[in-house]
């Protein structure tokens, strides 16, 4: 039996597959991919970020590498930091 964790894991996992490799490596996620899967996925996160140059943003602080592309563990860190961030706003008033 998967445990609440695990499932979370292979969520996270599932959730990156499914976008990347659409175009180019599939292994990696472009900017295009990154935007469907903000939008898709991190809608109601993101719903109040009307401005256009916010996935170039989210971009540009994701790659590390500088490789144009975000890549699992890039991705990792964005759902890391908005974790912290929702925990720290749902569990501070408490």
């Amino acid at each position: 039996m998967t445990s609440q964790l695990e499932r979370a894991m292979e969520g996270m996992i599932t959730v990156f597959h499914n976008y990347s490799g659409k175009e180019g490596d599939k292994r990696k996620l472009s900017k295009k991919e990154l935007k469907e899967l903000l939008q898709n996925e991190l809608g109601c996160f993101l719903e109040t970020q009307k401005d256009a140059s916010t996935v170039d943003g989210i971009m540009q602080d994701l790659d590390e590498n500088g490789d144009g592309e975000v890549d699992f563990k890039e991705f990792v860190v964005l759902v890391a930091a908005l974790t912290v961030a929702c925990n720290t706003f749902f569990w501070e008033d408490t």
